[in-house]
């Protein structure tokens, strides 16, 4: 990858006006590139209109367009003329009549979509079958784009190692993960240094922030390294952060010390212990309550 400077826009969405809040990120956009130089902004989850927005499936599908389609062009027309790379979050329209994904449109700086990523795993009261409204995707995948290789993951999906372990696998250095997140700020830094470290790949968490029709949201972005420093932290207002990204970051084992890196924690796997890892399984504590979800068949 390049040496870069990536940029996460936490702002909220002018809840219940897409077509404001597609002005205010355009404008929030400008301010990444111009003021601080990014070469990559990052928007948080459903930015274009909140996360749970109180709308039924159907309604909420009215609203939204495909990929690429209104919701996705002023963005690319802006990342074309700001020449700068930008990771769009909204839902989107899917291929039948009210299918709705948590998408993610990754657009290069000449307002091309690289790829588009679909949430394969919606938390549970926002996927379909829990009575939400998102139908998860059915692929994770890495990006290659002129800045380095990205992949994609959305908020919950954090939580799932397995995921950012697949974008590693295939390949990625930096791992975007556009975020609504409402649990404590303890499981947010957790888990995303976790999985920056776990895979020595960088991990820029964009955290929402204002209120939808039943949450409040705390914001506190973050970029992270392959070794788990945090090299920016946002508070809890709308804001920009940013970093740059060293493209040689493993050389010492922690930061502040010449102490070297001596090993590498996808290379030193060991495979034949892992098939169990395929297997249907359960916690073996109780939830407060389990809600319904339809598996694909294999």
């Amino acid at each position: 990858m390049k040496r870069i400077v990536v940029a996460g826009v936490q702002i909220a969405p002018i809840f219940g006006n897409v077509r404001e809040t597609l002005e205010k990120c355009l404008v929030w956009l400008e301010r990444a590139a111009r003021e601080y130089e990014a070469d990559l902004v990052v928007f948080p989850e459903t930015v274009t209109t909140g996360f749970d927005t109180g709308l039924s499936t159907e309604a909420l599908y009215e609203q939204m367009d495909g990929i690429p389609g209104a919701l996705t062009r002023p963005i690319q027309d802006a990342a074309a003329r700001l020449k700068v790379h930008v990771a769009w979050p909204t839902y989107s329209r899917g291929e039948a009549r009210g299918v709705v994904y948590n998408s993610v449109a990754l657009i290069d700086d000449q307002g091309e979509i690289v790829g588009v990523y679909h949430k394969t795993h919606p938390f549970p009261t926002e996927r379909v079958e829990g009575g939400g409204w998102a139908t998860p995707g059915h692929e994770i995948a890495c990006f290659d784009t002129a800045l380095g290789k990205v992949g994609v993951m959305i908020c919950y999906e954090g939580d799932f190692p397995e995921i950012a372990r697949v974008l590693a696998v295939q390949g990625a250095e930096i791992i975007l993960r556009p975020s609504a997140f409402l649990r404590s700020f303890e499981i947010w830094d957790l888990t995303n240094r976790a999985r920056a470290y776990d895979n020595h790949v960088y991990v820029v968490g964009v955290n929402i922030v204002g209120s939808d029709t039943n949450n409040c949201y705390f914001g506190h972005s973050m970029i992270v390294s392959p070794i788990a420093q945090k090299l920016a932290q946002a508070r809890g207002t709308e804001e920009i952060l940013y970093a740059e990204l060293d493209p040689d970051p493993l050389k010492y084992v922690s930061y502040g010390t010449k102490s070297p890196m001596m090993f590498d924690h996808l290379e030193d796997r060991n495979l034949s212990l892992y098939k169990d890892l395929l297997k249907e399984s359960r916690c073996p504590f109780e939830p407060a309550r389990r809600i319904p979800y339809k598996k694909e068949e294999k």
